[in-house]
């Protein structure tokens, strides 16, 4: 019997957010609208400079698992946190919202839990400054295959693909899930990071049933300016890809058909988590049967509620929102 529906790896990390004008990054000297590894000093004078900050937690497939907890499915989170204070904070934090924090925090950690500064500027671009800490250290011995082998769906986060120790526990773990029937894919989360392993990434996704990402990672995994090239080539690796174009329409393949989901144009206030909520829709009408055109569009209404407001999980009802378009 399948005991999760979905189940995502990735990294644990607290988001610590506060609302930051252009001339305060400057001054902190972050670089807008981009994500920054930073180390551990780097980390701490940041979050030390934060005024009103909040938090959350926060990781950008934790954010897909929990928005698909929110809309009804049994989920569970494999990732690593320390056994300190944010560490204890994010397994409690998950546990509300109804996702089971799979793995306990780790009593004989040598590296704190991983927390990401955002800067949220005025035109809703956040800047994150993260250091990731002990999750970079996941690894095979981390993920129970009683969990991510017995799910429906298994959700796999790029950053992951850092280490090697990561990559060698997404192969164990897709595999595992396709072997007793589950669907298994990936968001390929950042353009930089599929530069750092692109060789890795173009022998997984074949070893996958979808991939999600945005116009420049796809460009970036298949080196070309040409989108329809990359994703030509993507369809002949993969069985189901999905690309977002913020603002534009979402386009999917699978087999031989193709769909253009329309986007609504809307000016956000907040950019944080709005692939990870689209990933969250899209992902709930697949597990759910809806033909990929619903279930793109629920990845749109997802992502467009988020970006709505502060913070990278939605406020709202999604599946209200779902019901007043008639998609439920």
């Amino acid at each position: 019997m399948t005991k999760y529906q979905a189940v995502g790896i990735g990294n644990a990390v607290v988001d610590v957010i506060t609302r930051c004008d252009d001339a305060a990054l400057a001054r902190l000297g972050v670089e807008k609208g981009i994500m920054t590894l930073v180390e551990q000093d780097r980390g701490e004078a940041l979050f030390d400079a934060m005024d009103n900050r909040t938090q959350a937690p926060g990781g950008s497939v934790a954010n897909t698992i929990a928005g698909l907890g929110a809309l009804g499915l049994s989920t569970g989170f494999i990732g690593r946190v320390a056994d300190d204070e944010l560490g204890r904070y994010y397994a409690a934090a998950l546990a509300e919202v109804g996702t089971d924090f799979v793995n306990p925090p780790a009593t004989d950690a040598l590296l704190p839990t991983s927390r990401s500064m955002i800067f949220v500027s005025p035109d809703g671009e956040r800047s994150m400054n993260t250091y990731l800490g002990i999750s970079t250290e996941l690894g095979p011995e981390d993920v129970s295959l009683d969990a991510a082998g017995a799910t429906d769906l298994l959700v796999l986060e790029g950053y992951l693909f850092d280490k090697p120790k990561g990559k060698a526990a997404f192969r164990e773990a897709a595999r595992a899930c396709r072997a007793s029937g589950g669907m298994a894919g990936i968001s390929l989360s950042d353009p930089f990071c599929v530069d750092r392993h692109r060789d890795d990434f173009r022998q997984l996704v074949k070893e996958l049933d979808y991939v999600i990402g945005n116009e420049h990672e796809w460009r970036s995994l298949y080196q070309t300016d040409d989108l329809g090239a990359a994703l030509e080539e993507a369809a002949r690796d993969a069985g189901l890809i999905v690309c977002t174009r913020s603002g534009h329409d979402v386009a999917i393949h699978k087999d031989d058909e193709n769909w253009q989901v329309p986007v609504d144009a809307i000016t956000p206030l907040d950019t944080t988590g709005a692939g990870d909520q689209f990933a969250a829709g899209f992902l709930y009408g697949l597990a759910t049967g809806k033909p990929l055109d619903i279930a793109g569009r629920m990845g749109c209404i997802a992502a467009a509620e988020v970006i709505g407001h502060y913070g990278a999980r939605p406020e709202k009802d999604i599946s209200a929102l779902f019901r007043a378009e008639g998609l439920i």
